[in-house]
C-alpha cells in the first residue's frame, strides 16, 4: 500500500490501459479520479475499484478543453483536498496515410494526445508546485519514436508528448514534481484487437517477447514512476514493448 492517502487523477481511465492503471494504483492504496469523456463507462469502472475496497470518483472530461481539465481539478479538490498524481493517458486514434488524411483527423488527435496532456498538466502544476511534490507520467508511445504509416498524426502527437515530457520535468524538477513518459508498444486493447491474423502474426516477427504487451505490463511502469521508489526519476521515457525498440 505504498500510495495509501495519495490521490492519482487518471484521463482515459475507463477503459484499456487506463483502467488497469487505475486499477493497479487503488491496489497500491491511492484514491483514484476515473476520468474519462464517456461518464457511464468511467462510473463502471469506479464501481469496480470500489468494491474492491477502494475509493474512486468518475469525472467526465474533455481533456482538450482547458476550462474542463481546470474543472475536472477543481472538483477533485473540492471533495478529496489533495492531488497527488496525475496520469496522462487520454488518446484517440484517426489513422490514415498522410495524403488520404482528414485535417479535422490530424487536429483532433493532436487537441486529445497532445494539448490533452498540456491543459490537464497545467491544470495540477499549481496545487503541485505549492506543495513542492507530484509525480506526472505521460503515456506516450513507440510509434513516438519509430514512426508508423498510416499514422502521422499519432505519431506525431506522441513524439511531442515526448518532448513536453522532458521539458516540464526540467521547469519543475526544483518545486520537487516528478515527470516522466511510458512509451508502450502494441498492447492488446480495443485498438489491436480489430486487426487482421496476417497483421498480428507480422507484429509478432518484429517483438523479440513474440507476444502483444497486456494493460497491467504498462500499468506497472506506471505504479512504479508513481512511487517513492522512482523519486529520483525524472525525464525518462519507460519502453514497454517487449523488446520491439530497444534504445
Amino acid at each position: 500500500m505504498e500510495l495509501k492517502g495519495k490521490v492519482a487523477l487518471i484521463t482515459g481511465a475507463a477503459q484499456g490501459i487506463g483502467k488497469a492503471i487505475a486499477q493497479l494504483l487503488a491496489e497500491a492504496g491511492a484514491d483514484v479520479v476515473v476520468a474519462d469523456l464517456d461518464l457511464p463507462k468511467a462510473q463502471e469502472t469506479a464501481k469496480e475499484i470500489a468494491e474492491r475496497g477502494a475509493k474512486a470518483l468518475p469525472i467526465k472530461v474533455n481533456v482538450a478543453s482547458f476550462d474542463e481539465a481546470k474543472q475536472a481539478v477543481d472538483s477533485v479538490m473540492a471533495q478529496w483536498g489533495r492531488l497527488d498524481i496525475l496520469v496522462n493517458n487520454a488518446g484517440i486514434t484517426r489513422d490514415a496515410l498522410l495524403l488520404r488524411m482528414k485535417e479535422e483527423d490530424w487536429n483532433l488527435v493532436l487537441d486529445v494526445n497532445l494539448n490533452g496532456t498540456f491543459h490537464c498538466t497545467k491544470a495540477v502544476l499549481p496545487l503541485m508546485t505549492k506543495r513542492r511534490e507530484g509525480k506526472i507520467v505521460n503515456i506516450a508511445s513507440i510509434v513516438g519514436v519509430i514512426g508508423n504509416a498510416g499514422q502521422a498524426n499519432y505519431a506525431a502527437s506522441k513524439a511531442a508528448v515526448i518532448g513536453f515530457t522532458k521539458t516540464v520535468a526540467r521547469e519543475y524538477a526544483s518545486r520537487g514534481i516528478n515527470v516522466n513518459a511510458v512509451a508502450p508498444g502494441f498492447i492488446e486493447t480495443a485498438m489491436t484487437q480489430g486487426l487482421s491474423s496476417e497483421v498480428r502474426e507480422n507484429l509478432y516477427k518484429q517483438i523479440p517477447m513474440g507476444r502483444l504487451g497486456t494493460p497491467l505490463d504498462v500499468a506497472h511502469a506506471v505504479r512504479f514512476l508513481v512511487s517513492e521508489a522512482a523519486t529520483y526519476i525524472t525525464g525518462q521515457v519507460i519502453h514497454v514493448n517487449g523488446g520491439m525498440l530497444m534504445v
